[in-house]
């Protein structure tokens, strides 16, 4: 190919390398010109022109990338169309997409005009995703470079679809709340495509593990989570694996958190003994065992010792420099006036219970303390509700001057509490979010950060707000609730990917009552 400056006049047919301006008209990077181009940009004073020419034996940029793109694509993947001399690669099925690195460094060695960036090895991914992108710097490259490329990566990127896999879960007895625990693990397997379809709860003992495992045999992935950690390749879940008749492929592994793993097999179920910092949807060594079973990848003790490096979670507890402490709080807000609903919502029966009450005892069952209940309209109905319930109540006189007033109320409740990292603020019509929920966006909580739940890329409730953030919602005004802290502060904003519509769902209406099948809905406790 052919690069540089040319006479403006003499330039037809070739490629225009920069944009340039010609009177009214802008001709673009990559445009050929013509003789029309030509006039107009010596009209506006381009004696010369920058651009590039093919000789003999180049490809343009789009067609070679298109047939780099089109060797590289492997199983459940096709290249879309090319253009401006870039082609993606993108997934044809939910799973996590496989790299041939070696491959893929060997087409980015090859020529320094042929780039491809990819996504992680291992990656999840969904159908339509982008997993890679080729593109071709200059305007045309030699055809044997381009099929020099196109053989070096044949078939690199791959995506291994999901594979519906059956899985239980054993939890020996302890201190633990198994029902909370399995609802975590139940989110997690239907992410990777699976079900968790049974629960077993035994005694932590080798004996009663092992015939569990047994029992559960013909499942695809076998999960046992003990009341205590596992120490030992010798402790109670190694051992009941082998005491199952299974082998133990690997105790431990170098990714942080998830260290106490244990990863073995019984006959051609995978066995995982779960580690403890699994209890909660954050992410963890486990998940990337777990999503690799999922997909029918075997994991090998090999294949667990590689991924050390990276394994360190940015987010880890340990790690976070805050030494303040990281214990967090929850406001429930129960004052507003449900003026769309034409009675206190709050007080709608579900199951029996309260709708308040059940947001409440969402928040008692998880870490969070101490639970700060914020009344206003019909402050002593919604106390009687809660009857019982190891709350701090806090009245706020003010609710109908909006909920900024109420959140007010809650945090400076919460301003003499020691070791305080941040808050729940949790909205007491929203019945589905569990315990779990509250855990999992607490334990995603770093340094002076908000945590944000989201579902299907919609933001939902409750949102965590560290304490560096007190003072500026007590300078709150007007029922925004926490919403114009989010937008003056994106900037600190994490988000923590839920898979579960609970926190998108609230009751404003009676057809939202209705939907939830409330057979009560206007009883009052």
């Amino acid at each position: 190919m052919k690069f540089g400056a040319e006479p403006t006049q003499l330039a037809a047919g070739a490629t225009l390398a920069h944009t340039l301006r010609a009177g009214d008209r802008v001709l673009k990077k990559g445009h050929v010109l013509a003789a029309a181009d030509l006039d107009a940009l010596a009209a506006a004073g381009h004696r010369e022109v920058v651009v590039a020419r093919l000789e003999a034996g180049d490809l343009d940029e789009d067609a070679a990338a298109a047939a780099i793109a089109n060797a590289l694509a492997g199983d459940h993947v096709h290249a879309d169309d090319a253009t401006t001399g870039r082609a993606n690669l993108v997934a044809g099925a939910d799973g996590l997409v496989t790299i041939d690195a070696a491959r893929v460094h060997a087409v980015n060695a090859r020529d320094e005009a042929i780039t491809c960036a990819t996504l992680q090895p291992f990656a999840r991914v969904h159908r339509g995703d982008m997993l890679a992108t080729i593109k071709i710097i200059p305007f045309a490259v030699g055809r044997d470079a381009v099929a020099a490329a196109a053989e070096l990566g044949r078939g690199a990127i791959s995506v291994r679809p999901w594979r519906g896999v059956r899985a239980g879960l054993i939890a020996t007895r302890g201190p633990h709340d198994v029902e909370r625990i399995a609802a975590v693990q139940r989110q997690r397997v239907a992410g990777c495509g699976g079900a968790l379809v049974t629960v077993r709860v035994t005694d932590h003992d080798t004996a009663a593990v092992a015939a569990a495992i047994r029992e559960l045999a013909e499942l695809d992935v076998i999960l046992v989570l003990g009341a205590s950690a596992v120490t030992d390749s010798s402790d109670v879940i190694p051992a009941a694996i082998r005491a199952s008749g299974g082998t133990v492929v690997r105790t431990g592994m170098p990714v942080d958190p998830g260290n106490l793993l244990v990863l073995g097999a019984l006959g051609d179920a995978a066995v995982v003994g779960v580690p403890g910092c699994a209890r909660t949807p954050r992410r963890s060594g486990f998940d990337a065992v777990l999503e690799r079973v999922c997909a029918g990848i075997a994991v090998t003790s090999a294949d667990v010792a590689a991924m050390g490096v990276g394994g360190l979670h940015a987010d880890a507890s340990h790690a976070r420099s805050d030494h303040r402490g990281h214990r967090v709080a929850a406001i429930v807000l129960a004052a507003g006036r449900s003026t769309r609903m034409g009675a206190n919502k709050l007080l709608a029966h579900l199951d029996g219970r309260p709708l308040v009450r059940h947001a409440v005892e969402a928040a008692l069952g998880s870490s969070a303390r101490p639970v700060v209940v914020v009344t206003g309209n019909e402050a002593d109905a919604v106390r009687t509700a809660l009857a019982g319930l190891d709350v701090r109540f806090v009245h706020n006189a003010e609710f109908a001057a909006g909920m900024s007033t109420s959140l007010c109320s809650g945090v400076r409740a919460l301003a003499d509490e020691p070791d305080l990292a941040g808050t729940l603020v949790c909205l007491g019509d929203m019945p589905r979010v569990r315990a779990a929920h509250l855990d999992a966006i607490a334990a995603a909580s770093s340094d002076g950060q908000i945590v944000v739940p989201t579902c299907e890329r919609k933001r939902g409730n409750p949102v965590l707000l560290p304490r560096a953030l007190f003072d500026d919602v007590l300078a709150l005004r007007g029922d925004v609730g926490a919403r114009e802290l989010l937008e003056r502060h994106a900037d600190r904003i994490v988000q923590l990917a839920i898979d579960d519509a609970a926190i998108l769902l609230d009751v404003d209406t009676p057809h939202a009552l209705a939907s939830l099948g409330l057979a009560d809905s206007t009883s009052h406790v």
